[in-house]
């Protein structure tokens, strides 16, 4: 198969290229940093960003693709499900 831009840097603006579903879990980070985060079904979701911030995001809607640098996703806290971290 063809790929034009193989031979181009990928950047954060850069569309993603790997995708793993999220379980939120208190005590284990991510497989990987994300550059962005879909979320499935409607709810809050608590994270920690790559910065070591801890922060709730609440009523994001179902569908909602979220542009975050997000090393852990909380089991506390989140209600947002069908998560997928893309990088």
């Amino acid at each position: 198969m063809t790929d034009r831009f193989a031979h181009t840097a990928n950047s954060l603006s850069s569309p993603a290229t790997h995708a793993f579903a999220i379980t939120p879990a208190d005590t284990a980070d991510l497989p990987e940093t994300t550059r962005a985060i879909f979320v499935g079904s409607e709810g809050s979701l608590a994270l920690r960003m790559q910065s070591g911030a801890l922060v709730t995001l609440t009523g994001i809607p179902q569908g909602t693709l979220l542009p975050l640098r997000a090393d852990r996703i909380l089991a506390t806290g989140t209600t947002a499900s069908s998560l997928v971290g893309l990088v």
